[in-house]
């Protein structure tokens, strides 16, 4: 019986968390541009995989933005110039994730934090 309450607190508060960043990742979409939402998507996986190499492609990257290639090529640009990261076929690489973490602005953290305090020790949160 315990175990099942204990089940049940987790799911909840992994719902919790999932909502806050369905919620935020609704707003980004809709007011924030391209290279900033690019950032939040790149620090988030960044987050997850642990590493600063990221395997994805330009195509892979304008589907989960919801943006043209182009537009993903471009903020990409913007990144490389700015030193943020490094690009390379089908993989992007971190370069400065404090650079990252400036661009990104308000579209990166709360979720993260949000994850963290809710499930500590399942979610490493980098958020600074």
């Amino acid at each position: 019986m315990a175990a099942n309450r204990i089940l049940h607190l987790h799911l909840l508060r992994y719902a919790y968390a999932f909502s806050i960043q369905v919620a935020q990742t609704a707003l980004c979409n809709g007011r924030f541009p391209i290279e900033q939402r690019l950032a939040r998507w790149l620090l988030m996986s960044h987050d997850r995989l642990g590493r600063e190499d990221i395997t994805l492609t330009h195509e892979f990257l304008s589907l989960i933005l919801g943006v043209r290639r182009a537009g993903v090529t471009m903020a990409l640009h913007g990144l490389v110039a700015r030193g943020a990261v490094a690009i390379h076929r089908g993989m992007i690489v971190i370069r400065d994730r404090a650079l990252l973490l400036g661009t990104a602005a308000g579209a990166y953290g709360l979720p993260e934090s949000v994850y963290a305090d809710v499930m500590p020790g399942v979610s490493e949160a980098r958020a600074a």
